[in-house]
């Protein structure tokens, strides 16, 4: 078997060229030897410094030749340029003839500048593929159109090239359809980011599909457009220096390290560029750099040159490789969300909570913590804001201090300003995962058991009205969401939010998404408008986000006119005060009615309460399931069916609890057999721990 090489190349610096060589050379299957090289030409070494190789090469070998290091814990370590002087005198000769040093089976992994210089040459040639990096953003696609021009011309053919996009994520600014289109090509793996928990799961099956490639070349082999045998070393070298450079290219890229946690002298050092950079660029009458490519590239220089003069004067950065991370990160941040950046790329934060510049808190597994993060000033915070809802074409100002809104991907935004918010601008956004929440995977949380998911199943198909009742954060809209999926695929369901948020997975949706007033207050459309609006679109069934106004009118209504099966979710501490509340926002549409006429129409209408909680070790559960049995005089008659019992804490700090029947029979079990819905009421036979039956 033949040397295996890859070369791994960005098409431009900070992509993570030098992350993804490394971590190829750590997980492709090697029969025999492994060895990295850095190719590199600058000097700066990063590989070696990675593997703790720098007191083991041999620092007296002649200036122009490769040294070949095994490291301390790792493969061996090949440097084409220990100095930057190395550079100048570096040649194809010396780097095939160390290639020709190491071991037959070996497999290479080339850490490569852009352009590709003459040293790099010999591994291009022998190279089984050339993993091309580049970012899904506008620079990113730009600068790999350049390399993929000069691969072109190097006479590279596609087969052997498998493109790469690193640091994916869901708001991104391009889609891989688009690039492909963009750039004619396959995109072979898209990374998110090392720090997101799939990039290990993504990145090992892009290294298995490598390690499956039937196109492996060998030592002996080198292709251009079409593929011939090559003959001696001699003759073989002077077939590698045909391969031209990329005229007018520059080769000072500067290869990224695996990034780290900041430190709180990292963040400490940003947080200073950061007010740096304000002072020198007003980003309020920039324009939006967002949505104007020009002036986002002009802004994007601005900062970079502000970053790179700054921390040229910092004694505190040792490393040409801390300062392309940190500088890079700047960059992300002054033209992103600021210090919220890496927050929204962590799939464990639920929620962020910004309280003034200095104060941001985030929510993880159910628990608030306070972050080491933190704003130049509420001036930035201001700013940050103004990113969020400017696309959206809502406003904040002194004449309309509050604003609500939807992110790109979903998340849920509030902001609060002066003179409303007293300690400075107010900033939060409850953040929904891109992946949905299937029943299993509430029952797998432990939030609610097979059997109770089994009856909701049954009461879903049954077409029972439910109301799901929680407090903030209690994981309403996320019950919502699964006991939708119990809804025939062959049924028209409308959906009503303030901020959509719910992710049907059904054909025949039809999602409608309130609409706050202009800026001169008129053209607003409320939840009671389209709940209203939709009675007119022949809808099976009608699912509203959260019923909080007097839409519950039209709602009840709705229910009591043909329209069975609706869903919705209501702010309450029980299921006692949800009805309460369904009362008061009926009185609250303005129509005179009698309380019994409400009553009546509350108890007709809804069949289910189902109450969530948040638990005090931050876990969400299903805590009671009621039913609506009808009027007793002028009360709503209701009995419990299934009652949450907490039997104290772990030593791990977890809550202890069971969701228990109370031994009641549902009086929906007739309607199961009616509409022959299928259902064991076999859970229902235990006997009653008390009666806890009610009226009120």
């Amino acid at each position: 078997m033949s040397q295996r090489v890859f070369v791994v190349v960005g098409a431009k610096g900070g992509v993570g060229a030098t992350t993804i060589a490394v971590k190829l050379i750590e997980q492709l299957p090697a029969p025999a030897e492994r060895v990295i090289v850095d190719a590199d030409l600058s000097g700066r070494r990063s590989v070696a410094v990675l593997y703790d190789a720098r007191t083991e090469l041999d620092v007296e070998r002649v200036p122009g030749s490769v040294g070949i290091v095994r490291s301390k814990a790792g493969p061996f370590v090949m440097e084409l340029a220990r100095t930057h002087e190395d550079a100048f005198i570096q040649n194809a000769d010396s780097v095939v003839e160390a290639i020709e040093r190491l071991p037959e089976d070996a497999v290479i992994v080339v850490d490569a500048p852009q352009p590709f210089a003459a040293a790099v040459r010999p591994f291009i040639a022998r190279a089984a593929k050339i993993v091309v990096i580049t970012e899904p953003t506008l620079f990113g696609v730009g600068a790999a159109r350049s390399m993929l021009s000069a691969m072109d011309r190097f006479g590279i053919p596609d087969a052997r090239i498998a493109f790469v996009l690193n640091d994916v994520r869901a708001s991104g600014e391009l889609r891989r359809i688009d690039i492909e289109r963009t750039l004619r090509v396959t995109v072979s793996a898209e990374l998110p980011n090392e720090r997101d928990r799939r990039f290990a799961k993504t990145f090992a099956a892009f290294a298995g599909v490598l390690a499956a490639s039937p196109i492996f070349q060998t030592l002996g082999n080198l292709r251009q457009s079409t593929e011939k045998p090559i003959g001696d070393r001699r003759e073989r070298r002077a077939e590698a220096a045909t391969l031209t450079p990329t005229p007018g290219a520059r080769n000072d890229v500067r290869p990224a390290l695996p990034p780290s946690q900041s430190s709180a002298a990292v963040d400490e050092l940003k947080t200073a560029l950061h007010a740096l950079i304000l002072t020198r660029i007003d980003f309020f009458t920039a324009g939006r750099a967002d949505t104007d490519a020009q002036k986002h590239a002009e802004l994007r220089d601005q900062i970079d040159k502000i970053a790179t003069d700054f921390l040229a004067t910092r004694t505190d950065v040792k490393t040409a490789e801390e300062v392309a991370r940190i500088r890079r990160e700047v960059i992300e941040e002054a033209l992103g969300l600021g210090p919220l950046e890496s927050l929204l790329h962590d799939e464990e934060v639920t929620e962020i909570m910004v309280n003034g510049h200095d104060n941001i808190f985030v929510e993880r597994h159910g628990r608030v913590e306070r972050t080491t993060k933190r704003f130049v000033d509420d001036r930035q915070v201001r700013l940050v804001i103004e990113r969020i809802i400017a696309p959206l074409g809502r406003r904040l100002d002194e004449s309309s201090p509050m604003v609500d809104a939807r992110m790109a991907d979903g998340s849920r935004v509030n902001a609060v300003i002066e003179p409303l918010s007293i300690d400075g601008p107010t900033l939060t956004i409850r953040r929904f995962g891109t992946k949905r929440m299937h029943v299993r995977d509430l029952i797998l949380a432990g939030a609610v058991t097979e059997a109770v998911v089994d009856f909701l199943r049954a009461a879903v198909e049954a077409r029972q009205n439910i109301l799901v009742s929680g407090g903030t954060g209690s994981g309403k809209t996320t019950l919502l969401n699964a006991l939708s999926s119990f809804i025939p695929r062959a049924e028209r369901i409308l959906t009503i939010e303030d901020v959509a948020e719910l992710k049907l997975e059904q054909p025949h949706v039809v999602r409608l998404e309130a609409r706050p007033p202009n800026l001169e207050g008129t053209g607003g459309v409320t939840i009671r408008d389209l709940v209203r609006n939709a009675l007119r679109m022949r809808p099976d069934r009608i699912v509203i986000g959260e019923c909080r106004g007097s839409e519950a009118l039209d709602m009840l209504q709705a229910m009591n006119t043909g329209h069975d099966g609706s869903l919705t979710t209501i702010h309450a501490n029980s299921a006692r005060d949800a009805l309460s509340r369904v009362e008061t926002m009926v009185l609250m549409s303005g129509f005179e009615l009698p309380l019994r006429a409400i009553r009546q129409q509350v108890s007709s209408a809804i069949n289910l309460v189902i109450q969530v909680a948040r638990l005090r070790d931050g876990s969400r559960r299903v805590t009671g399931v009621s039913e609506v049995i009808g009027m007793e005089g002028d009360v709503i008659s209701m009995q419990e069916l299934l009652k949450y019992q907490q039997h104290g804490m772990s030593a791990q700090g977890k809550v202890v609890g069971e969701l228990e029947v109370t031994g009641v029979q549902p009086n929906c079990l007739k309607r199961f057999a009616d509409l022959g819905v299928v259902f064991d009421p076999g859970m229902f036979n235990s006997a009653p721990r008390q009666d806890l039956a009610w009226s009120r």
